[in-house]
């Protein structure tokens, strides 16, 4: 099995040595029906469903050395299956993302429990009634107990002017300054008060002992990892073709015909010949450790949140409780960890969401719209953060558009 590390060029699974895949646009055809900036969900989707659906040729360019985007994982030095940029967790509601991503993968049910660190003690998130329990002995026992215990303690607020506002009317006092207020900050480098209501309103407070991160009817793991399931959704297809280690921004004067480009990249980055303002974004910063812990694991669950100011990292991820792991992986002495910092600089993963941000966003939209023969989709084109399911359905849907407007047509055989 390939192995590479996360600090070095991997060799593995979904890069361009594996998938022979060549850079810059020697060699290429002379016209494709698409050229798709981005092989990640969002990309691949796109260009799945137009050969699929279409017979449509399509020309897929990504900077980085390897398919799968934010979603690529490989088996590292050690044996573990890792996420070279985070933790990726599959849960959805939509029944037909299920359907279609059981197309490439078979799954592993998987549901997500995510432990806490404050004041030394373990607890659950999102809260529930055994946070407030161990936290604050607060001796709740049924979700009318529970509810009873936040109604005394949330301020009262119809109209929140900011994250801290709207913290305080949902989980209260409490709560907020334990849990919230401070992996905030680490995470936004700005405190509730100067973010969007939005950012908090819908902080998740259990009533109940569901100790569940997620809630949805299909939450599951690829059995053999996500990057498997970019292979089978896109190599062996005649009408696709990559190009990766390739800065769209570098060729973007010399690429073949195409009838319509499809950006998944920053919306700003499209638009900086303009002069624009850039938009803001939160990158993430890792530190990966092996360590040979007592009992063969560092800590007690896959994600332990570190809320407080004590330490700087938000997260601690140990992918060895993953259940999609290679099965001599349980039996090992050693694990790694990776410690999650949130950071300004580098690959951009979170929109920052406040209102001079949003505005901005909007003049870039307004332009996109009007910008003949390209289509803007994914989180990054949107400004908006999109769980994985959420992507799919995004360019699910992006295809259904374009179709129905007739921009894109079955070839003729």
């Amino acid at each position: 099995m390939a192995t590479c590390r996360a600090d070095t060029i991997c060799e593995g699974p979904g890069t361009a040595k594996a998938i022979g895949a060549a850079s810059g646009l020697e060699g290429l055809e002379e016209e494709y029906d698409l050229v798709i900036i981005g092989a990640g969900l969002s990309g691949g989707v796109i260009a799945e469903r137009a050969s699929k659906e279409l017979g449509l040729k399509c020309l897929i360019l990504d900077k980085r050395d390897h398919i799968g985007g934010n979603c690529f994982d490989f088996i590292d030095e050690h044996g573990f299956r890792i996420s070279q940029y985070g933790v990726h967790l599959f849960h959805t509601q939509h029944e037909r993302v299920w359907d279609y991503v059981n197309r490439f993968s078979e799954w592993m049910p998987y549901e997500h429990r995510v432990k806490g660190v404050v004041d030394g003690k373990l607890i659950p998130i999102p809260p529930s009634q055994e946070t407030v329990n161990i936290l604050f002995e607060a001796n709740v026992n049924s979700e009318e107990e529970m509810e009873a215990w936040l109604a005394e303690r949330r301020i009262k607020n119809p109209d929140p002017k900011n994250g801290e506002e709207a913290a305080l009317s949902v989980a209260g006092t409490e709560l907020y300054e334990a849990i919230f207020k401070y992996y905030t900050y680490k995470q936004w480098d700005k405190y509730p008060t100067d973010l969007d209501a939005s950012v908090l309103m819908r902080i998740p407070v259990r009533k109940n002992k569901d100790d569940r991160y997620f809630t949805d009817p299909h939450q599951a793991l690829p059995k053999h990892g996500y990057t498997k399931i970019f292979e089978n959704m896109l190599l062996n297809d005649p009408n696709i073709t990559f190009r990766l280690s390739t800065d769209f921004f570098e060729v973007k004067d010399k690429l073949p015909k195409h009838k319509l480009l499809v950006f998944t990249g920053p919306i700003d980055a499209y638009y900086a010949s303009l002069g624009m303002p850039k938009l803001e974004y939160r990158s993430l910063r890792f530190e990966k450790e092996y360590h040979e812990p007592e009992g063969g694991y560092f800590q007690e669950a896959l994600q332990v949140n570190h809320p407080q100011m004590n330490v700087p990292y938000t997260r601690i991820v140990e992918y060895k409780h993953k259940p999609n792991q290679p099965d001599e992986v349980y039996t090992k002495p050693g694990t790694v960890i990776f410690k999650e910092y949130s950071v300004d600089v580098g690959d951009p993963y979170y929109p920052v969401p406040n209102p001079d941000n949003q505005a901005l966003y909007l003049k870039y939209k307004e332009m996109a719209e009007k910008e003949a023969g390209v289509c803007f989709v994914g989180r990054l084109a949107s400004y908006k953060y999109f769980n994985m399911d959420q992507a799919i359905l995004n360019s699910l849907e992006m295809f259904d558009e374009l179709v129905a407007k007739g921009t894109l047509t079955k070839k003729d055989a």
